[in-house]
């Protein structure tokens, strides 16, 4: 796990070393183990190490092959890479180094760009070809590792962070107002827009090539995309469970292979108890982490956000060696200029609990694994799933989803709210962005099933992505790799066909609830859609105890609705309604105070919007501003 930075540049303008170290010196909390500067020509590669297979100084990048033909700067781990490595001996290929970063090297050598295909584990990286004079740049099946790209004044630019390219001479900082606005619709980028104008995210399962001679922008590839379909023949349910249980199983193990020791989170709920108990038996006295919150002040909802105590029960049945902390409400405010210093860029959920969490785990480990996307592959949020179930033709299930997941600003206020922005604003076609997630997905809907297995491809691509952003960002800011055993490839390509009726139970119930009672109060809807992950929760069975698989989910929040209208209300009112805030400069202010006096008066939950517009606030301030706060 580390972090990388390069240039393509014109030969007039070629990148200098000093531009490269200073563009990776910025990434140094990525890896804080060691670091190389490659600068030839018109090319640039800078990396920063995480050392976690291989601890040798000969493991450290850039990395070139043996003939010197290429260099790769690489931040990842590739869990099949002694696989990948004996394939490639038995082609009488030799390895000077114990690395995953010298297989990947190597296999694109003598496999080009299909190598990507053949890896299993998160990455990305760029290659450069010093004889063909091009770079290639890819970036693993699911995103778990980000990749940034620009183009300014002719050069090409990549790096881990979008913070990398302000050490760069012809990178200047603007703000992409279509990307606020599709912020501000969905608490996400749908495409691969940023914040930063001209900054575009290379997209999970994209690979792309710049040549030297035109590095203009380039066009990305994509090797790989989720394809959720009901099979043809479903196999028994006994089979399934089997299959599960084995795949799971040896996705953990997978993920145990280090040089440093390995440790996991563990909430008290199915999917990191699992990945727990598994490797709990394979490694002693593993070591595992908790955060919870104190809910002096916390009400209704928000009383059962605390899981110290599950996690406790299961630490005891497993024999970790186990680390709690506890989040009070002036915790966010004392981190957030930090942590959107470290985000880059807004995303999903309100994030600074994980932030939290990976400063805890990363006072005592390298590596943690975390049970990130076990949700979005067994079908865990089936309140969401259920809304658009019964559709008469594609174009309504679409308006159906992309209503639900306007999840900030009220339909009403959107015009007034993004008036300051102009024509530009106006011209944002938010349903067609969403509509665009779908574009290599068939469209071609004839069940209930077809539309659930839709929308578990929507969330795999958006909300799954937008988190995995989040748990890079924040972990690598206290030099701590995050593992994910969910997206082991030959698990997700198994859960991927899955009859439907092996993760939701409601099903049947559910369409005759859309069909019938279009009305039924919120309550009563909650109450019948409390399925989801059944298969999942029958095979984790053999590892957790009845109360965790029984469990209702329980998402990763601080009580802040309660927060915000109590100990941290003057946070807020210093934050958001103070004269010279800065997003009034792109919302309007009187209608956001509006939203804002909603939730502080009780009459509305608006957390998540106050979260995103506390985020916003905070960016333009350091990166529009250049106000110093990440230093605080």
């Amino acid at each position: 796990m580390c972090g990388i930075v390069g240039a393509i540049a014109p030969s007039s303008r070629p990148p200098t070393a000093a531009v490269v170290k200073a563009m990776t010196d910025v990434l140094a909390h990525r890896g804080p183990d060691g670091e190389g500067v490659f600068v030839e020509g018109v090319a640039g590669l800078g990396h920063r190490r995480l050392a976690v297979i291989d601890l040798s100084a000969a493991a450290g990048q850039p990395m070139h092959t043996a003939d010197g033909r290429y260099v790769i700067t690489y931040n990842g781990e590739i869990y099949n890479f002694r696989e990948l490595r004996r394939e490639l001996e038995s082609l009488g290929h030799r390895f000077r180094t114990q690395s995953d970063t010298e297989v990947v090297l190597t296999a694109f050598a003598v496999w080009g760009e299909a190598a990507v295909e053949r890896l299993n584990g998160m990455f990305a990286f760029a290659i450069w070809d010093r004889t063909d004079r091009q770079l290639f740049l890819a970036r693993d099946r699911y995103g778990i590792k980000p990749l940034y790209y620009t183009v300014c004044n002719g050069s090409f630019l990549f790096a881990s962070e979008v913070k990398a390219f302000l050490k760069h001479p012809d990178f200047g900082v603007r703000l992409d107002r279509t990307a606020v606005v599709e912020y501000f619709t969905f608490q996400n980028f749908f495409t691969d827009r940023t914040l930063f104008a001209g900054v575009h995210l290379l997209p999970a399962g994209c690979r792309l090539r710049v040549r030297a001679d035109a590095p203009a922008w380039p066009t990305a590839q994509r090797y790989w995309d989720y394809g959720f379909t009901e099979p043809a023949r479903a196999e028994p349910a006994a089979a399934n469970e089997i299959a599960l249980d084995r795949l799971f199983s040896q996705a953990v193990t997978r993920q145990l292979v280090s040089d440093v020791p390995i440790s996991a989170y563990l909430s008290g709920g199915i999917d990191s108890g699992s990945i727990t108990a598994i490797a709990a038996a394979q490694i002693p006295y593993l070591r595992t982490f908790t955060v919870g919150f104190d809910l002096h002040s916390a009400t209704g909802l928000e009383l059962a956000f605390d899981e110290r105590e599950m996690a406790e029960h299961l630490s005891y049945l497993f024999r970790t060696e186990h680390y709690e902390m506890v989040l009070k409400a002036g915790d966010m405010e004392r981190a957030m200029a930090r942590l959107v210093w470290h985000l880059d860029e807004p995303r999903v959920g309100q994030s600074y609990p994980n932030y939290y969490a990976a400063q805890l785990a990363g006072k005592f480990a390298k590596v943690v694994l975390a049970g990130t996307g076990g949700d979005e592959l067994f079908a865990g949020y089936p309140w969401r799933y259920y809304r658009a179930v019964v559709n008469s033709d594609f174009e309504q299930y679409v308006d159906k989803y992309y209503g639900y997941w306007q999840r900030l600003i009220p339909a009403e206020a959107n015009a007034a709210f993004f008036a300051p922005l102009g024509a530009e604003a106006r011209e944002v076609d938010t349903r067609a962005i969403f509509r665009g997630v779908f574009a290599s997905h068939a469209d071609t809907l004839t069940r209930p099933e077809d539309y659930i297995n839709h929308s578990l491809y929507f969330e795999a691509r958006t909300f799954l992505h937008g988190l995995l952003v989040i748990d890079d960002k924040l972990s690598m800011a206290h030099g701590l790799e995050t593992r994910v055993p969910f997206l082991d490839n030959d698990l997700v390509d198994f859960a991927m066909r899955l009859p439907v009726a092996t993760k939701l139970g409601n099903l049947g119930e559910v369409v005759r609830l859309n069909e019938n009672e279009p009305g039924y109060k919120t309550a009563r809807y909650f109450d019948r859609t409390r399925d989801g992950k059944l298969i999942l929760r029958r095979v984790m069975a053999r590892y957790v105890p009845p109360e965790i698989t029984a469990a209702i989910k329980q998402g990763f929040s601080a009580p802040d609705a309660s927060w915000f209208k109590g100990e941290s209300i003057e946070f807020v009112r210093r934050a958001l309604y103070r004269p010279d805030a800065m997003i009034y400069e792109y919302l309007d202010r009187k209608t956001v105070h509006a939203l804002l006096d909603d939730h502080l008066a009780g009459r509305e939950n608006r957390r998540l919007l106050i979260w995103s517009l506390l985020n916003f606030e905070y960016w333009c301030r350091i990166f529009v501003g250049g106000e110093a706060l990440h230093r605080a």
